[in-house]
C-alpha cells in the first residue's frame, strides 16, 4: 500500500511540476498576412523554434498566417493595443505612425538588396525603429519582400508610356500611388487579400509586388505577363507591442531579439536564392517574362514623385538612406 501511495504521490507531483511549468510559460501571439507557403511563415517558424529552444519552454509562439487576425492595418492597430503580441507586414503599412519611412519606399531607391540592407540595418532603419516606439511599437528587424515588379493582363511593360490607361491596383504607400497616377495609370487601393478576385473579375488588370507574393498568392493564374521593373524596395517589418516586449526578462529579450535577427537573416537570404526559381516557375506556368525594361526613361519620369517627398519632408532621411546604401542619388 505504501509502494501505492508513494508512486500515486510522485505521480501527482510529476504532473504538478509539469502543470507549473506550463503556466509559467508565456505565449506570444504572431501574426501576418501571407499564405503558409510564403517565405513570411518560414520566417515566423524559425522565430518560433528559436525562441522556444532558447527560452527552454519559457516563451512559446503562436503563429496566425494568412490574415486570420485581420488585414495589414488591423493587425498592426491589434499590436499597438496587444492583442496581438508581434506583426509581420509592409513597411508601408507603419507610415501612417512614421510618415518620413515611406523615403524607403521611393521608386528606385536602392541599386539592390546589399544597399537596402545597409541602411535598414544602419542609422535610418534605427530611426524607423526608435520613432515606432511612441506609437507602442518595438521594431524588432527588417525581414524582405523584395523589389517590386509590376504584372498586367494587357502586355510587356518596357517604358513608362506602357502603364497609361492601366487599372493598377495599388497598396497603401502614397509615393507609389503617385508614381502610378503620374505615369498615366489608374491607381486603386486594393487589400491583398482581397486582389486575387480583382484581377479575376476584371476590377484591376495590373498590380505590382515582389515575386514572392505573385507566386504565394498565385496571381499567375489571373495574370498573363510579368515585367521585371525592380521599381521599388520593399522591405517587412517585424514588430513587437512594446509593453510586452518591456514585460519579459532581459534574457528573454534578448532571446527575442536574436531570434528576430536570425530569422531575418535567413528570410532574406532565402528570398535573394530563390529569385530565379521564382521566375521560371511563373514562366512554367504560363506568365510571358520581360526583362527589357528601360529604367533610365522610368528614374526620370519619377523624379517629381521624390520631388514631392522632399518638399513635404526634406531631404535629410534621403541622404542618410543614401550614404548608409553606399551610393549615391540618382
Amino acid at each position: 500500500m505504501n509502494k501505492i501511495i508513494k508512486a500515486t504521490t510522485a505521480t501527482l507531483f510529476g504532473l504538478a511540476l509539469v502543470s507549473s511549468s506550463a503556466m509559467a510559460a508565456t505565449t506570444l501571439r504572431f501574426a501576418h498576412p501571407a499564405p503558409q507557403s510564403d517565405l513570411q511563415q518560414t520566417l515566423a517558424e524559425k522565430f518560433k523554434e528559436e525562441v522556444e529552444s532558447a527560452s527552454h519552454g519559457e516563451l512559446k509562439v503562436q503563429i496566425f498566417p494568412n490574415g486570420q487576425l485581420g488585414n495589414d492595418s488591423q493587425m498592426i492597430d491589434g499590436t499597438r493595443s496587444g492583442i496581438i503580441d508581434i506583426t509581420l507586414s509592409g513597411l508601408n503599412n507603419f507610415t501612417g505612425l512614421v510618415p518620413e519611412a515611406a523615403a524607403f519606399t521611393l521608386p528606385f531607391m536602392f541599386a539592390d538588396h546589399q544597399a537596402a540592407f545597409n541602411a535598414l540595418d544602419g542609422e535610418p532603419g534605427d530611426r524607423v525603429m526608435s520613432e515606432l516606439e511612441s506609437a507602442g511599437l518595438k521594431g524588432l528587424a527588417f525581414p524582405e519582400n523584395g523589389f517590386r515588379e509590376m504584372t498586367n493582363n494587357r502586355g510587356p511593360i518596357r517604358e513608362p508610356g506602357d502603364l497609361e490607361g492601366l487599372r493598377m491596383r495599388v497598396n497603401n504607400s502614397i509615393v507609389l500611388n503617385n508614381m502610378f497616377e503620374l505615369l498615366g495609370a489608374n491607381p486603386q487601393q486594393i487589400q491583398v487579400n482581397e486582389l486575387y478576385t480583382a484581377m479575376e473579375t476584371g476590377v484591376v488588370n495590373a498590380q505590382d509586388h515582389p515575386l514572392g507574393i505573385v507566386v504565394s498568392f498565385n496571381f499567375d493564374e489571373v495574370q498573363k505577363y510579368l515585367s521585371m521593373t525592380n521599381h521599388a524596395y520593399a522591405a517587412l517589418l517585424l514588430a513587437m507591442n512594446k509593453s510586452r516586449f518591456d514585460s519579459l526578462t532581459p534574457e528573454q529579450q534578448q532571446i527575442v531579439q536574436k531570434a528576430a535577427d536570425d530569422a531575418t537573416a535567413m528570410q532574406r537570404q532565402m528570398n535573394i536564392d530563390q529569385t530565379e526559381q521564382m521566375i521560371s516557375q511563373l514562366e512554367d506556368d504560363g506568365m510571358e517574362v520581360n526583362r527589357d525594361v528601360d529604367t533610365a526613361a522610368f528614374q526620370e519620369a519619377v523624379k517629381p514623385v521624390w520631388q514631392d517627398f522632399i518638399d513635404e519632408y526634406g531631404e535629410e532621411l534621403i541622404d542618410s538612406i543614401q550614404q548608409a546604401a553606399g551610393q549615391q542619388q540618382g
